[in-house]
């Protein structure tokens, strides 16, 4: 389960006029610690940012999911109420949980979200959409980082275990053979 945090950036830009403004803008990023999305948001911002800028705030977001969709240009906080039945007393439960939603305007929100909500066996209604102030989201994990380039002077492990398996295989019948021949010589 990813724990989204919500930092907000503050730095200096230039405004239409030519005059130079404060502003303040939210992002969120998936992280494990506060450490780490700080360390993250300036690693990820610097080159967009010219200039000094500095983390104002970095708080936990309550997303239990994210629905991206890279047509869509805004974040949508999106309400989503699970609906059940608890046998035992007869009445209905109601479990609300926010999900952030990738899109141009809320009903393309909103039918972004009903369509990933299709494989969904609970019943569920969508009681709120609103639009966020979040300028971009950075997941934890891109390609680069999930295949890494292997050192030349390191094998992949899959080799390492070949070969132990290899070695292990030949130590194995050289023990047989072994063996076998102190039989023979009795």
């Amino acid at each position: 389960m990813n724990t989204w945090f919500e930092c907000k950036v503050k730095y200096q830009k230039t405004d239409e006029t030519g005059k130079d403004k404060m502003v303040s803008e939210l992002y969120l990023i998936d992280a494990i610690s506060f450490t780490e999305a700080e360390s993250r948001i300036n690693k990820e911002l610097e080159p967009y940012i010219s200039g000094e800028f500095f983390v104002a705030t970095i708080k936990i977001a309550n997303f239990s999911e994210l629905v991206p969709d890279e047509n869509g240009d805004r974040w949508f906080k999106c309400k989503v109420t699970f609906i059940s039945i608890d046998e035992e007393k007869g009445v209905e439960r109601r479990t609300n949980t926010y999900m952030l939603v990738q899109a141009n305007n809320v009903k393309e929100a909103y039918e972004t979200l009903d369509k990933s909500m299709d494989d969904t066996m609970s019943d569920y209604e969508i009681p709120s959409v609103q639009e966020t102030m979040i300028m971009d989201v950075f997941k934890y994990f891109e390609d680069e980082e999930l295949n890494p380039e292997i050192p030349s002077n390191l094998k992949p492990l899959s080799e390492v275990e070949a070969e132990d398996e290899d070695e292990t295989s030949s130590n194995e019948i050289e023990a047989y053979n072994a063996d076998e021949e102190e039989e023979d010589v009795e």
